[in-house]
């Protein structure tokens, strides 16, 4: 079979990609191991937080970091908003300007489908692809279903992200086969996993939430800029996850970290106005925090059951550094297995910012997330697929 595009994976980024090339009356074939749209459907817990309206370059990370510009100001969060307005899908802002469908993800999926299917887009699904060659001017995709023919190939095959989800390593193979560089993989948006050490201590406190300050890196000059974060953390059996956690781990590079378990208070100074009560510093605590969390941290400074007026000073300053200034390295994070997201992946300085094509290999694209282009949690990283498959689009 000969088509003008072939587009290899059918998600967020290889739809939106196929849905513009079709549309410029070019014939396209989207071809896919398993079925469309997995992470799209998982995205959002299950309502996609497709985009941000506080979206720009500042929020993603890359070894080349002006490259996404250029297609996110081709393609902005007003111009997925109008796309699904068109269509009378609804949608709601849950704070910082992500918004996500009133609906369910389904419900974004079909309307890319129905997108694809409009401007004549052809689907196949359940293609293992067993290999991609280019000759006569040609590219060549042999899969299980047949050998297509293309004049433009579009890697669009995701990261190594929810190996459950049909994660693979595809675009990377297909990268390196045309000579293209691979920047360092690894997962992102991603839990922290306690040290042997910490899991003993803080063990039983799986489901707690709270709000938190997360803090890393060196002031110093010529240093890794200090990053921080603040939102809320959650105990797992394992480790550390939450909002906060997982933009940390987006920037983390195996350094300690400090956790500020009561941001915006002064928990010192309230000990010391407060130092007369006869209230046992674990029940006082527990105004501020979970209350399983205050017990557990009073038994780690050594002043469970006892009332705040017989504790001394030292002692109260040292649980109030301890709360504030949490100190510890995580033993890693929990992997591809729960991260969101794969930062690294084909090296955008060998790609046009304006039409996500091959210098090396022309009419040879890739967009969406094999790119080393990751965003930062709250709708950033599906807003790229939306950019990048539009920018292909346009060109494939």
């Amino acid at each position: 079979m000969k088509c003008d595009v072939i587009v290899i994976g059918a998600g967020a980024a290889g739809l939106m990609c196929s849905a513009e090339a079709a549309k410029r009356g070019r014939s396209v074939l989207v071809l896919d191991h398993g079925k469309p749209g997995r992470k799209v459907l998982a995205s959002g817990g299950g309502r996609s937080n497709f985009t941000n309206l506080f979206l720009s370059a500042e929020n993603y990370i890359s070894e080349n970091p002006d490259f996404p510009k250029s297609a996110l100001a081709g393609f902005t969060p007003d111009d997925i908003v109008r796309f699904l307005e068109s269509r009378g899908t609804q949608f709601e802002e849950m704070g910082d300007g992500q918004l996500f469908l009133k609906g369910r993800s389904r419900d974004l999926l079909d309307l890319l489908l129905g997108q694809c299917r409009e401007n004549g887009a052809r689907i196949i699904t359940g293609a293992k692809i067993r290999g991609v060659d280019k000759k006569t001017g040609l590219f060549t995709v042999r899969t299980g279903k047949g050998q297509f023919e293309g004049d433009s190939l579009v890697v669009a095959t995701g990261g190594l992200s929810y190996p459950e989800l049909g994660a693979t390593d595809l675009g990377y193979k297909i990268a390196s086969q045309f000579g293209l560089r691979i920047t360092p993989l690894r997962p992102a948006l991603v839990p922290f996993k306690f040290s042997p050490e910490e899991l003993r201590r803080f063990s039983g406190l799986s489901g707690i939430s709270l709000k938190a300050g997360i803090t890393f890196g060196k002031k110093e000059k010529n240093q890794k800029k200090q990053k921080s974060f603040e939102g809320d953390i959650l105990f797992t059996h394992g480790g550390l996850s939450g909002p906060a956690v997982l933009q940390a781990s987006l920037y983390w590079n195996a350094e300690e970290i400090v956790i500020d378990l009561l941001p915006g208070i002064d928990i010192k100074e309230i000990f010391l106005s407060e130092k007369n009560r006869s209230t046992e510093m674990h029940n006082y605590l527990s105004f501020y925090m979970p209350r399983r969390l205050a017990l557990r941290w009073c038994e780690l400074f050594s002043c469970s059951g006892k009332p705040l007026r017989l504790c001394l000073a030292k002692e109260l300053e040292s649980l109030a550094e301890g709360l504030h200034n949490w100190k510890f390295r995580p033993a890693g994070t929990e992997g591809y297995r729960t991260a969101e997201v794969t930062a690294g992946g084909v090296d955008t300085r060998e790609l046009s910012s304006r039409s996500m094509e091959c210098g090396k290999a022309p009419s040879l694209f890739f967009v969406g997330e094999v790119m080393d282009v990751t965003g930062q949690l709250g709708g950033y990283n599906l807003h790229w697929a939306w950019a990048s498959g539009y920018a292909a689009g346009r060109y494939a």
